[in-house]
């Protein structure tokens, strides 16, 4: 048998902070910049699960899903290996103020118009798409499976 490498799945968040913009975390391990929370999904978890866990260990915030967004798959998005992001837009439940944790150094709000230039991965590309379709003419229509599909997630 032939020895196949496979691209690895990992969820992004854009967390919506009403009125303020999105959080974004600033990466306390290469490649440095600043992203969107998220990271790799654990074996025998759902996406919806990563995308929650994500957001609690790096910015110490519970989200709400309100739906996937797009996934991303280009082979060159991460320099480390072929990584595929499926991303979720999220608004943080309770308390809105993030906290940066695990592979976090910061955290903070950032508007579309005040955005961090050293973004890291594809992540310019993610917030691009993601201000123009959440608020241009034709807006975004958020979709997440039937919630008797996520049980457990």
């Amino acid at each position: 048998m032939g020895d196949y490498k496979n691209p690895v799945p990992t969820v992004d968040v854009v967390i919506e902070i009403e009125g303020a913009g999105v959080v974004l975390i600033e990466r306390s391990n290469p490649p440095f910049g600043w992203a969107l929370p998220g990271g790799y999904v654990d074996y025998g978890e759902s996406l919806e699960a990563a995308a929650r866990r994500e957001a609690r260990e790096e910015t110490s915030l519970e989200v709400e899903l309100i739906g996937q967004f797009h996934t991303y798959s280009d082979p060159e998005r991460d320099a480390r290996q072929h990584n595929i992001s499926t991303v979720f837009v999220a608004r943080a439940v309770g308390n809105g103020n993030p906290k940066a944790g695990s592979d976090a150094k910061n955290a903070g709000v950032f508007s579309a118009d005040a955005l961090p230039e050293n973004l890291a991965f594809d992540h310019a590309r993610i917030l691009d798409d993601y201000f123009r379709l959440r608020y241009g003419p034709i807006p975004w229509k958020p979709t997440l499976p039937d919630s008797s599909t996520q049980a457990g997630a």
